[in-house]
């Protein structure tokens, strides 16, 4: 009997999963749970729990990993590095984790002998490529499959099915919300939710809850890119992402409402909460501002976007991603300082100063007190040779602009009419 690795996360599609995979292929399967951080939640479930209800479904094998601070050492920081929001807005939650699901997945595969490795993502979603092509990338001899593709259940018939093998399962017909949650957020998503138009039911929330009355205030500090204390306390990424996360969270902040665009080529709208990523990803990009040259700055902020892609379609091992890594990481050796957030209910969010040893802001230079020290003598040649190409252009080849008609030499009159003027022109005109 052949063996399957499945990416298990005690939810409803994977839990299905372990049951449909035996009776359908004859395989065994084998659990496997990776914890990202979906722990951090104090209503979050024990993890014994969720080996137990793999096991219960059928599975032979159930095996947790604690990836929590892999996830936040070396997928979260990186992301951070980046100022990585996939269209202008969404952090990268489930994106990031996925990779570091694989890892696990295909190492376990290795340990117990396993010819292939499973998911529950259905045909519609973005996962299904993420843990495919990854699963790919680290391990091409590895068959995949995917088994929510192929059965063709509703998640009201995967409920019936869960329950007809006794799987114990939280989900109901009631309440049809998928959740995915690891330390960098939370995404909801199906329900009253896939209409665009009506608000998220508020019992969705669990991270934004508004709990504080008053604005907090918080000092993240900096080494290298990487957030390495809170006021002053030096935390590990896990802890000090998990930790600003309730900080910020706490007034509100954190929550997105979005359509976004999907890699299968659909839009969906989305849920996320994400107070620790957006405050983290804030206070970064706050403190380049102050520490990047400016030339190093502006590609930065152009490759930016395109790194988000990258992670978002799956193409974390792939060779232009670690390529656009290695960019990343050489422009974060001076990012080093300290930046404090304010919160305030509801859900606001700023960065209200920001401080380094390295900074590139000289206030002797940008103040226009009696302490100014720039040379303002020399402005003016820098301004002529900076336009001298333009003013060349405008005086040889009478360059316009379009509504600055007004502004150019009379005509010279037009020829009368019936008549022709062959040499027209502006007067002065060399023709």
């Amino acid at each position: 009997m052949r063996r399957v690795v499945l990416a298990y996360s005690g939810g409803l599609d994977t839990s299905v999963a372990v049951r449909w995979l035996m009776e359908n292929h004859g395989v065994e399967v084998v659990a496997v749970a990776v914890d990202v951080g979906q722990s951090a939640d104090a209503s979050a479930e024990s993890w014994e729990a969720i080996r137990n209800r793999a096991l219960a479904a059928g599975a032979v094998e159930a095996l947790v990993v604690d990836a929590r601070r892999e996830m936040a050492e070396e997928y979260c920081v990186p992301a951070i590095w980046a100022n990585a929001r996939y269209e202008g807005k969404y952090p990268l939650v489930s994106a990031l984790s996925r990779p570091v699901i694989v890892r696990h997945l295909v190492a376990a595969a290795r340990a117990h002998g396993a010819d292939a490795v499973a998911h529950g993502c259905t045909g519609k979603g973005n996962d299904q490529v993420r843990f495919e092509v990854g699963t790919r990338a680290l391990a091409p001899d590895l068959e995949v499959l995917a088994p929510a593709r192929v059965w063709g259940l509703t998640r009201e018939a995967s409920v019936e099915y869960a329950a007809k093998w006794e799987i114990p399962i939280e989900v109901t017909k009631d309440k049809l919300y998928s959740i995915d949650e690891n330390l960098w957020g939370k995404s909801i998503e199906c329900g009253v939710i896939e209409d665009p138009w009506a608000d998220p039911p508020e019992d969705i929330y669990t991270m934004t809850m508004i709990t504080a009355s008053d604005p907090v205030e918080v000092v993240v500090g900096f080494d290298g890119g990487a957030p390495v204390s809170l006021d002053g306390e030096a935390l590990p990424a896990d802890e000090l992402i998990t930790r600003i996360g309730r900080l910020a969270g706490s007034t509100g902040f954190g929550r997105l409402n979005m359509v976004e665009n999907r890699r299968v080529g659909i839009k969906s709208r989305e849920i996320y909460e994400c107070p620790g990523a957006l405050a983290l990803v804030m206070a970064h990009a706050d403190l380049e501002d102050l520490t990047l040259e400016r030339d190093l700055h502006h590609e930065k902020a152009r490759l930016e976007p395109r790194w988000s892609e990258l992670v978002y379609d799956g193409m974390w091992f792939s060779p232009l991603k670690q390529a656009l890594d290695a960019f990343m990481r050489e422009s974060q050796k001076h990012v080093t300082g300290e930046v404090r957030l304010r919160f305030a209910p509801p859900g606001v969010g700023t960065a209200a100063g920001r401080r380094s040893p390295v900074a590139l802001y000289d206030r002797s230079l940008a103040t226009y007190d009696a302490d100014d020290s720039f040379r303002h003598d020399h402005a003016e040649g820098f301004v002529r040779l900076w336009g001298l190409g333009v003013a060349t252009w405008a005086a040889r080849q009478g360059g316009r602009q379009p509504g600055t008609e007004a502004l150019q030499p009379a005509m010279t009159p037009g020829p009368p009419e019936g008549g022709s003027n062959p040499a027209g022109g502006q007067v002065g005109s060399p023709r």
